[in-house]
């Protein structure tokens, strides 16, 4: 569980990290998962294929399910624990990519906030690979306006973009390989380039959610985590038998589809990923 100066981090800032989390050997076995999937099904790994890999890769569903994550996450959202999503962030060596600033909560359509995002680092994140910054405090307030960009390099599916903020404003979350950090729905983040000559791999589970979360916009499935589900918002999603196996494969591709139809449900305009 958090303790009590990391639970006061997260209700005053929004945020709290680093947390210590993976071995070494958890973070091989994913590595060498990701390397064989890109080397035999390299297509299906880009754009919207990095979303909800959980459901294709058992090292990442092991990792979400891993009791130390969950443990932390029911000192926030309490004990009755669901999981809806996640998302790959990778970042080539040299690369222009970057998350520009938003709100998790002002696109994906779940609520109450009752939940939270945590992003895993796989290798080690820094702040000239473009590791996360948030700006503490943010959640404090409102959702607030979000403007389209879809621009090149930004690697939001919209290129959604909160206008008028700093780096200066925020805070950078520098997290060794193995660690994690963990932020409210409305807490204002993004990240920027990796300027390194390594690849940055990040690992966003989002969300964890409580029970009582509902899925206002569009459909969407859950694995129970922990604890009891006497709502019955989301029907259960499978965990995956092993490495891309075909039913696990043919129900990725689903919520795939019916997540980009959550993400652009207000937009007159589709990114060509």
């Amino acid at each position: 569980m958090l303790t009590k100066k990391q639970k006061l981090e997260y209700d005053e800032n929004g945020f709290v990290a680093p947390l210590d989390l993976l071995s070494q050997n958890m973070i091989n076995d994913f590595l060498s998962e990701l390397e064989y999937a890109q080397q035999k099904w390299p297509e299906m790994l880009k754009g919207t294929g990095r979303n909800n890999p959980h459901l294709v890769f058992p090292s990442l569903d092991k990792i979400i399910h891993d009791s130390r994550i969950l443990d932390a996450v029911e000192s926030i959202i309490g004990n009755n624990i669901l999981i809806t999503g996640s998302t790959f962030f990778i970042k080539e060596p040299q690369n222009e990519g970057f998350v520009s600033w938003h709100q998790d909560a002002k696109y994906i359509g779940l609520e109450p906030h009752n939940w939270l995002t945590a992003w895993i680092a796989i290798t080690d994140a820094n702040i000239e690979n473009g590791c996360m910054r948030m700006v503490a405090k943010s959640h404090l307030s409102e959702l607030v306006h979000h403007e389209d960009t879809f621009a090149d390099d930004n690697l939001l599916s919209r290129g959604q973009n909160i206008p008028n903020i700093k780096e200066s404003d925020s805070v950078a979350l520098e997290l060794n390989a193995g660690q994690m950090s963990l932020h409210h729905p409305i807490t204002i983040h993004g990240s920027g380039p990796n300027l390194s000559n390594k690849r940055r791999i990040g690992f966003a589970v989002q969300s964890y959610i409580g029970t009582n979360v509902d899925q206002l916009i569009g459909k969407m499935w859950a694995q129970k985590a922990r604890g009891e589900d006497t709502y019955k918002y989301h029907e259960l999603a499978p965990r995956p038998k092993s490495l891309f196996d075909q039913e696990a494969v043919d129900f990725w591709l689903k919520t795939n589809e019916e997540l980009g139809k959550i993400y652009y449900a207000d937009s007159n305009k589709k990114r060509n990923l």
